[in-house]
């Protein structure tokens, strides 16, 4: 059996919308499992470049999967204990919450395994 890593990573440009008003960051962060195969998401990294807190959620087929909060002008490294087989078909995309009209730049790295 071989695994393939996968990776939604970079550095992304936002403006807030609202702690809970999550919205996706860009088409970039957004992988669907191929049929036939599963995957798991085993680790988030993130840092925030602004001087409020912001939240990145992973989001499974539109609705929020995890949530992982960034303090202000820190990073988060995340690695995910609690695994879930992601089937084939299936789409996450990391999205991002922010406070209303806060603008900055986020770095994101999510990885996944495929199998």
């Amino acid at each position: 059996m071989y695994s393939t890593p996968r990776f939604l990573q970079g550095v992304f440009a936002f403006e807030g919308k609202g702690l809970d008003e999550p919205a996706p960051l860009g088409a970039a962060l957004s992988y669907t499992v191929p049929a036939g195969a599963t995957a798991q998401a085993v680790y988030f990294r993130g840092g925030n470049a602004s001087d409020e807190l912001i939240c990145v959620v992973l989001v499974r087929d539109g609705a929020p999967m995890r949530y992982f909060p960034v303090g202000a002008k820190s990073d988060v490294h995340v690695p995910l204990r609690v695994l879930e087989d992601l089937a084939g078909g299936t789409t996450v995309e990391l999205w991002l919450a922010a406070p209303a009209g806060l603008n900055g730049n986020v770095i994101v790295d999510l990885g996944l395994v495929e199998i």
